[in-house]
This record gives structure tokens, sequence and C-alpha cells, in this order.
């Protein structure tokens, strides 16, 4: 088994860009490019992981904390080849090295295993394009060996005429990738140490230069411009939504769903326009999601209905649920079965037992609800006093009367009702009806005030 160490190139500006904000650290799918191809890079059990960082100071290293990687500053900088210079010191010699780069963040693991079948080689990851403009190319003998690659600006009108080009992505032993790199010149039109050079070094020093081919173009496609990075985004949305189909969901419109992490589904899952799933979410079978929802780290077991217009984070909804339209669950929302939560209905850090329901226009927060109770419109726990949060305890089959405040801590017991219009502050003792309202009064001879002339 090899010894895997794999260098990421993540010092450029991004001057087309327009920001302040490095490169790597702009989002595609919902999270940062450069993390995209951490992740990728930790699928392949490297000893080492180095990331070369450039502008934007330690703002990428800040970025990148959680991930089991090392950082280098590459300043200034000078290129490619100079960029992997820096990451040599931190490279054992009895390894092969992987070179990656921040802001190609699609590369797909299936296609980086190719580039380690032939770990004595240097293998390089290339690409055919009909309109190769900006891309290095690759030069091949009569017999189609590779024997270099000539970027661009340096090409004669002869190679830009070739359509195979350079993606930049290569592997090679660590000890030869060493002596080459401390070979290079910048004797070219940009006064740069190209790491493409080192493809002719090792032709010249008999070792094989092979190449491999990514399985979809989107896998190399880099980002410098906000314009290529949302021409990506939509390409990774379209594969995504091609993948869901394949497994059987329902889209009502592919172009118009967007997965930020992972989503799972269930048999007969239906999922209208306009929907944002971000995180990991669960969709169980029959689960129906309505348009311009948006589900971030979240479960919704089968049967369960989302109407259109609903927002709900980290929160387990159960079986046979009706949620929205236009509800919120907030961070640790949790649902048994049956549970209906309508329209303009906000629940946060609060559990719901079975066939419990609020349908209009209510709060429900820091609260435990039991089994078979109607919350009425306009209800709202109080369970903030300006300095901790208090608990709401409403017991099975209750009934809550509407435009009732619950002033936490409080509890309602086992099958009381508390009137509409009600402002509860004790508890509530099972069985009976409490309620507490002003004396309405009716004043004879009362006229409404006159504007003034």
């Amino acid at each position: 088994m090899i010894r895997l160490n794999i260098v990421i190139l993540a010092a450029g500006k991004g001057t087309r860009m327009h920001s302040d904000k490095p490169k790597v650290l702009h989002a595609l799918a919902g999270q940062p490019l450069l993390q995209h191809v951490l992740e990728t890079a930790a699928v392949l059990a490297p000893v080492q992981i180095c990331v070369v960082y450039g502008h934007g100071g330690d703002a990428v290293p800040a970025a990148m904390a959680n991930y089991n990687s090392s950082f280098v500053l590459q300043e200034p900088q000078l290129g490619t080849g100079h960029a992997v210079q820096q990451a040599l010191p931190l490279l054992a010699d009895d390894s092969v090295t992987l070179v990656l780069y921040g802001d190609v963040p699609l590369i797909q693991h299936a296609t980086l295993k190719q580039l380690l079948q032939t770990p004595d080689a240097l293998t390089l990851l290339t690409q055919r394009l009909e309109h190769p403009t900006g891309y290095g190319r690759i030069e091949r003998d009569k017999a189609g060996k590779v024997i270099s690659i000539v970027e661009e600006k340096d090409a004669t009108a002869a190679q830009r005429d070739i359509k195979e080009v350079n993606t930049g992505i290569l592997a090679a032993p660590t000890q030869l990738l060493r002596q080459w790199l401390s070979q290079l010149r910048n004797d070219n039109k940009q006064r740069e140490y190209y790491l493409t050079d080192i493809v002719a070094m090792a032709v010249a020093q008999g070792v094989d230069v092979n190449t491999a081919q990514p399985a979809h173009d989107w896998e190399v496609f880099g980002i410098n411009s906000k314009l290529q990075l949302a021409e990506l985004e939509r390409m990774w949305q379209q594969e995504q939504a091609r993948h869901l189909l394949l497994q059987g969901v329902t889209l009502a419109d592919p172009a118009r769903i967007d997965v930020r992490g992972k989503l799972v589904c269930g048999r007969d899952v239906e999922i209208d326009v306009g929907c944002i799933f971000e995180g990991e979410v669960h969709l169980g079978n029959n689960v129906r999601i309505g348009a311009y929802s948006i589900i971030r780290n979240s479960s919704v077991a089968a049967s369960t209905q989302i109407a259109p217009y609903s927002h709900i984070e980290q929160s387990e909804i159960g079986v046979n649920c009706r949620i929205g339209p236009y509800a919120r669950l907030r961070p640790g929302s949790k649902l048994h079965t049956d549970v209906h939560i309508g329209n303009f209905v906000e629940i946060k850090n609060s559990e719901i037992a079975d066939h419990s329901k609020a349908n209009h226009l209510s709060y429900i927060g820091d609260s435990s609800v039991g089994s078979r109770v109607n919350i009425g419109a306009g209800t709202i726990t109080c369970n903030y006093d300006g300095v901790n949060k208090h608990r709401t305890i409403i017991e099975d089959d209750v009934f809550i009367g509407s435009d009732t405040q619950l002033v936490a801590p409080v509890t309602i017991s086992r099958g009381a009702t508390i009137g509409a219009g009600s402002t509860i502050t004790k508890n509530a003792p099972e069985d009976t009806l409490t309620l507490s309202r002003a004396k309405q009064l009716t004043v004879a001879g009362w006229q409404r005030p006159l504007k003034k002339k």
C-alpha cells in the first residue's frame, strides 16, 4: 500500500472574483470550494494533507481549522511549481504526492484513484476540449507518448490547436518530484516557476508519463470568477437532480432544486420547485415537500407532508405529520406521529407528542407538549424572562384557547382547558377550566374623538 501525501494549492488571489474574500473560501453547494477538496482528499486516507495558501492571510487556515491538515504560506506567489516547493519540507520521500487545487472543487474520489494506479510514474489528469483556450496543451510524440506540457502563453499556433489539455492535477513519486522541482526555471513570459515543466524532465529521465481522464467534465472545472462559480453551481445541482431522479424521487422541475449537502430519500418522495436542502437531510417514504421550502440538518419520517414556504432546521419530524404552509421549525424541535403545525406557527426547542396540533399563528418555545393537545390560534409560550429560558409543560388532552399567553415556568395538567384570551402564570389543574380575563364593560354615551379641522 502506497503512502500518500496530498498537496492542495490554494494561494491564488482570485482577482476576477472582485472580492476581499480568498477565492477558495467562496461557496459552492453551500460550502467553501476548498472544503470540497479537503473532504475528497480525506477519503483517500493520506498520511499528510498540506494546503498552500497565500492571499487572504490567515483566513484560509482559520476557516479550515477543523480539518486535519497542515498549512504553508506561499509568499510571494511565483507560480504553481514554487507553490509545491513550499510544501516539500513536510513530505516524506518514500511516498507518492498528489497535487490538487483549492479552486477545482468537484474532483471525484474515483477519478483520483486512477492517478494512483502506477505509483512509480508521473501521472497527469488530462481532458479533451473542443475549445481549449486558456489551458496548457499536452504534447505527444508520434507514438502517442507525452513529451511535455506547453502553457498557452508560450505555445505556437500549431500547439494551440491541440485539444488535449492539462488540468493541473497530477501524482508523482515524492523523491522524484523533489528532484524535478529543484531544477525549475522561470525563463518564460510570466516569469513564474511552472509545475508543468516537470513533465519534460520526467521524459528526459526516462520516467513513464501516464495520463488519466475524469469521468465528467465538471470534475475539473476551475473557478476564477463569479460567473464560473454560478455556472459550476448549476452543473453540480443538475448532477444532484439527476441522481435523485435515477433513485426514483419525483422532482417537479429538476432545474429548480438546490442540494447543499447530503439528501437521502426513501421511496415515492415528491419535491416541488424551489426547495433547498442544506447539511444532512433524510426524507422517508412517501414524503412530500412543498414549493420553496428550506430544510436543514433534519429528518422527516414517512408519509409526512411539508406545505410550501416552510423552514425546518435541526429538527426531527415523525410519521404522517402535516407542516405549513409558512411554518418554521427551529433547532431542537421534535414532532411525534400525526402532529399538525399550521401556517405561521413557530416551534423552537420543543417536543410535541402524537396527534397534537397548533394550526395557526402561534409560538411554542422550550416546551414539552403531550398527546392530543389542541393549541389555539395566537398562543404564545412566554419562555424568556430577559435573562434565562424557562420550560412550559403541557400534558395530554389539554385544550388551549386562542390568544393565550403561557408564562413559563408553568405546567398545564392533563385534560385542562384554558379559556381564550388568558394569561396563565400559575399551574393549571387537570380536567378543569382555567382562565384570566378583565371584566367586559360597555360605556354608555361614549363617543369617538373627532379629527380637528
